[in-house]
């Protein structure tokens, strides 16, 4: 797809760009194929930061205390806490922009604006899906890097193992023992048994169908369907995402011919995403170039917050 920096007009709509829109050859039915299911950003914190001033949400982050045994006749144990703070910075701004001359919108159908606006909302939920997938690098002590304590993968032979690059073969395979040490590591941590999520890649999903124990989501409580989910093991549910990022790519990895990709365990509090703007459409006409600018955009952030309470999983792609 051609694009331009305004004013230039590389990326114009003109008749050759919009002709699948004039009626005479094509339907005036359109839609995006193949569009990813976005489902992180339902899974996290979500915090509001719509029609609010500043760049820097500050959430304070207390430690937890403990109990002491009273005795009769002595005062209570006071317990004595600084609290630290976790500070999600809004820092990410993303727009999807597209010119469209008159001669254009005069001859296409009026279902091409609407397609605009619903491919900007995708594009722009895709981006805050993505950007949600890479706070994964921050679990544990880990520090931009998917190396760290919370990253492990399945061992052929020695089932859960810690994550090192070079490490993921092949022959690691999913399996429902790997998982139940994963959902150990959550239960250590007593990170509560509401609000989890396994987040995986369709390469994954192909091997958890074949675990014994999978249920479809059909046969799940008598809710609907979520967007994604696709049954639950041990009543941890299950989503599947393509925006599950590449890890280490096959030339990067001297033990694997294949990429390998991130799952994710979390917890509704493992990450937060702060909207400081909502995804909103805007048209200006611009009459030097006889043309409407339409432009969709974004104002959010996101941040590690419990983050010793999510765990990646790396899989083979």
């Amino acid at each position: 797809m051609a694009t331009s920096v305004y004013p230039l007009q590389g990326g114009a709509s003109t008749q050759t760009t919009l002709a699948t829109f004039i009626p005479e050859i094509w339907s005036n039915e359109v839609k995006a194929a193949y569009m990813c299911r976005l489902v992180v950003a339902g899974l996290v914190k979500n915090m509001s930061m719509v029609g609010k001033k500043g760049d820097t949400i500050h959430i304070p982050a207390p430690s937890r205390g403990s109990v002491t045994a009273k005795a009769s006749g002595t005062a209570v144990t006071i317990q004595a806490d600084t609290a630290g703070e976790v500070q999600v910075a809004i820092d990410k701004h993303y727009e999807y922009s597209r010119l469209v001359e008159d001669i254009a919108a005069m001859q296409a159908l009026a279902s091409q604006r609407s397609f605009y606006v619903e491919d900007a909302g995708y594009a722009l939920a895709k981006q805050i899906d993505t950007d949600l997938h890479e706070v994964g690098k921050y679990f544990g002590d880990a520090t931009n890097d998917w190396v760290g304590s919370s990253s492990w993968y399945c061992d052929a032979s020695g089932g859960l193992t810690a994550y090192a690059t070079d490490t993921v073969a092949p022959a690691d395979v999913f399996t429902d023992a790997c998982f139940r040490d994963l959902i150990q590591k959550q239960d250590d941590l007593d990170v509560p048994y509401d609000n989890r999520a396994f987040v995986i890649p369709p390469s994954l999903k192909n091997a958890i169908m074949g675990v014994d124990r999978y249920v479809s989501s059909d046969f799940v409580s008598g809710r609907a369907v979520e967007n994604a989910k696709i049954g639950e093991l041990y009543g941890i549910p299950i989503y599947v995402s393509t925006n599950c990022p590449v890890v280490e790519a096959a030339a990067d990895n001297s033990a694997n011919t294949g990429d390998v990709k991130q799952a994710m365990l979390i917890h509704r509090d493992t990450m937060i995403l702060a909207m400081q703007q909502n995804v909103r459409s805007q048209t200006q006409y611009k009459q030097e170039w006889l043309a409407n600018l339409v432009t969709s955009d974004a104002v959010y952030g996101v941040k590690a917050y419990q983050n010793t309470g999510g765990f990646n999983l790396i899989v083979n792609a």
